[in-house]
């Protein structure tokens, strides 16, 4: 069974699976301590520790080991933002930064603190000069991903990197879904990672704080980790995670290669296969793995478990596989389609017969799913009588008010409006990238009684 989903975490590389278990035998012991068995853990994670800051370009000094990726962010952030609490306090991050990161600036707000949340292009990447320009004299801390994990589109970090430093702003990198693929180029100053995104075992993150940059760790300390991360080490994780890690760099230059020509053939086959789908992300700028593109008319939870059925295990960003009913924060920052989405991040390893088989299910899973909804095939209908229509779609969820919609363009005549009331909050996203797919004019938005009115007017 194909296992599409690496983004979210790797399969155990081999070589961490053998450091594991001979680390088990070997690291068990206190770091912290003088006698024979500490001093052969501390020799231990010294080596790992020297292998990881050699994968990021940095100083074993500068690196220490957390608890996940996530907990890396978050002191990461919480870190340089008290460490820098007399310059403001003052957060600039781009608008497609992982979940932890826009939990750390929600707090940051909460606390009396500002955010500004830099906009992105149709791919989902930072201009610099804008970024430059959310920088103030206040910014205490900014924040760039260096690939996203959604889309794959890579940021420009050494860009971005040059203008903080002109601005004297120290520049986090969240190198989560990058750091297997190679070093973070440019001049950042804190850099994170999670050892699950690159075959390494869950548990283990990376943060990486460069000399002479203002640092204060929150929250009671101790001696170990340099007083950033309080704790016994997960010592036999943490060397594993480091042994992947070299591992998985000098395998990278060829399956990186291999991957992006697997990835090529889906971007340029899924259009041709499966009628009335988005591909989203730098079609250029990318991680060499993953790929995103949603699909019309299509209920995400849906689509995934007939997926899973048909022996495919992929992810999404639709509203309609998340328990809050909110689109992805990437999708609705990139005004993308966010109905039927579908991110297929491949692991190492994965072969073109493996592909082969993804592009000859999907059409047929697609097609199954857009009938069970009764979506539309074909076109509106030449003309209509009535000039504008109101359709209520309250309380029903993605992708029914897209798909009543385009049941009723027909009815209304060329240069005619239909108004769409829905309280789903992926409408406000999925309605005009429906307009743009279908070659209709999106007019806008206005607060209703319940949710919002959604203006479409029919041009074709």
């Amino acid at each position: 069974m194909p296992y599409f989903d690496t983004a979210s975490a790797a399969p155990l590389h081999p070589v961490a699976r053998q450091a594991l278990l001979a680390a088990l035998d070997e690291g068990w012991a206190d770091p912290a301590r003088l006698y024979r068995e500490g001093r052969r853990a501390r020799l231990l994670l010294d080596a790992a520790r020297e292998a990881a800051a050699e994968a990021v370009g940095c100083r074993p000094d500068e690196l220490v080991f957390t608890p996940s990726g996530t907990r890396a962010l978050h002191d990461g952030i919480a870190g340089a933002l008290a460490g820098r609490r007399r310059v403001g306090r003052h957060l600039a991050v781009s608008a497609v930064e992982h979940s932890a990161v826009l939990q750390s600036a929600a707090e940051l707000q909460a606390a009396g603190g500002a955010v500004t949340e830099v906009p992105v292009d149709r791919t989902g990447r930072v201009e610099p000069g804008t970024f430059a320009a959310a920088l103030r004299p206040d910014t205490a801390l900014a924040a760039l991903q260096s690939a996203n994990h959604e889309v794959g589109t890579e940021q420009p970090v050494a860009e971005v990197a040059e203008a903080c430093r002109a601005a004297g702003v120290p520049l986090l990198v969240d190198a989560a879904q990058s750091l297997g693929w190679g070093p973070v180029t440019g001049g950042w100053s804190l850099l994170t990672a999670s050892a699950h995104k690159w075959g390494g075992p869950s548990g283990v993150g990376l943060l990486a704080v460069r000399k002479g940059v203002r640092f204060a760790a929150r929250g009671p300390a101790d001696e170990r980790e340099s007083g950033r991360a309080p704790g016994f080490p997960n010592l036999p994780a943490i060397i594993a995670a480091a042994a992947s890690l070299r591992a998985v760099r000098q395998e990278a230059a060829a399956e990186g290669a291999r991957l992006r020509a697997l990835v090529d053939r889906i971007r340029e086959r899924v259009p041709q296969l499966v009628p009335d789908v988005e591909v989203v992300g730098d079609p250029e700028r990318r991680l060499p793995h993953l790929v995103t593109f949603s699909c019309l008319y299509v209920d995400g939870e849906t689509l995934l478990h007939a997926l899973d059925r048909a022996g495919f295990s992929v992810s999404s960003g639709s509203s309609c596989t998340s328990s809050t009913l909110a689109p992805s924060h990437v999708l609705r920052a990139m005004g993308a389609l966010s109905e039927g989405n579908i991110r297929v991040s491949l692991p190492t390893g994965t072969t073109e017969e493996d592909v082969e088989g993804f592009l000859e299910v999907l059409p047929r899973v697609v097609s199954s799913v857009r009938e069970q909804l009764g979506a539309p095939t074909g076109a509106p209908a030449a003309a209509g009588g009535t000039p504008e229509l109101v359709l209520d779609a309250l309380g029903k969820r993605c992708p029914i008010p897209v798909i009543e919609l385009a049941k009723v363009i027909g009815e209304v005549p060329t240069g005619g409006l239909v108004t769409v009331l829905s309280d789903d909050e992926a409408a406000r996203l999925d309605i005009p990238a429906w307009c743009a797919m279908r070659d209709q004019e999106y007019v806008g938005e206005r607060p209703a009684e319940r949710g919002a009115a959604y203006v479409v007017r029919r041009r074709v």
